[in-house]
């Protein structure tokens, strides 16, 4: 419970930075988009905007997900982070359709010379944006990884996403300011493919989490291995998992001497359950069956 508690904390802390910088580029960009006259930088502002509450969706999810499990819910909440992720690809979702209807309404009006030349701030905002909200993925994306949390990945995905977009923004911007209007609210609509495409992954992502998909191959590998080796084991039977949140659950059925007491075929099982939730700190449960031998086994 312990490990579980520093691991709230960091991705506390982690939110808490995301939110104060976002707070700020936002501000900075929508006041930029106003006075500089670029409606690319006020769809990227909106996208900073949306970081802020996607943010404080990631705390109310990893603060559920971390709870203790109780007589309702005897495997724990770690489900409910994978809620909060499909929430934040909604969010993502909608913020980038919006951005895009903006961007076409503009494009399909074909009167580009009404279009207003953005400012040089805009391009500047642009730039603070690119530099910022990058450090910010590489920052959460981090601490993401180093306690397995799929809501504050997709919070990274989310800082990337507005990292793409101001690109795309500053293009734009860059593009109208050469005597190219047109293309400040292409930009818009650049963004916008951006930012779903970025909602699909983290949406793909929780979903393979809530239908118990099983790890990766070579993590499963790598399981297997690990209890071929433990004393006693003759070989492994059937070894299945299934992703639950952010944790993993293992199900294994091995074989051993079927002569040998009992109480040493239980420790043969108890040994195997140990070692595999002592080397993959992500295994949340390890469920050990163990089966006899056939003689036929034995004279080969």
């Amino acid at each position: 419970m312990a490990g579980e508690s520093e691991n709230t904390k960091v991705a506390m802390r982690v939110s808490a930075v995301s939110i104060f910088v976002n707070l700020a580029l936002s501000l900075f960009k929508l006041f930029a988009g106003i006075f500089a006259g670029s409606g690319a930088m006020l769809s990227d502002a909106v996208h900073s905007a949306s970081d802020v509450f996607s943010t404080f969706i990631v705390i109310i999810g990893v603060n559920i997900s971390s709870r203790e499990s109780d007589n309702e819910h005897q495997y724990g909440h770690d489900r409910l982070e994978c809620v909060a992720s499909i929430v934040l690809a909604v969010v993502l979702a909608i913020t980038g359709v919006g951005i895009g209807m903006s961007g076409l309404e503009k494009i399909f009006e074909n009167n580009y010379s009404k279009l207003e030349i953005p400012g040089v701030l805009a391009l500047l905002a642009a730039i603070v944006s690119i530099i910022v909200k990058e450090w910010m993925y590489w920052y959460t994306r981090g601490a993401a990884r180093k306690i397995n949390s799929g809501a504050l990945l997709a919070d990274a995905w989310h800082h990337r996403s507005d990292a793409l977009s101001s690109v795309g923004a500053f293009i734009g911007i860059g593009g109208a300011r050469m005597g190219f209007p047109i293309l400040d609210p292409i930009a818009s609509v650049v963004i916008c493919l951006f930012i779903l495409k970025a909602a699909y992954e983290v949406f793909k992502d929780a979903v393979d989490k809530m239908v118990d998909k099983s790890c990766d191959l070579e993590t499963e590998e790598k399981i297997r291995d690990l209890i071929c080796r433990q004393q006693g084991v003759i070989r492994v039977d059937e070894l299945r998992t299934r992703l639950f949140g952010a944790k993993m659950y293992v199900d294994v059925e091995i074989a051993a001497d079927g002569e040998r007491p009992l109480r040493e075929t239980h420790a043969i099982a108890e040994n195997v359950h140990d070692c595999i939730e002592r080397e993959f700190p992500m295994v949340k449960h390890c469920m050990v069956h163990v089966n006899p031998a056939d003689e036929e086994y034995y004279r080969h």
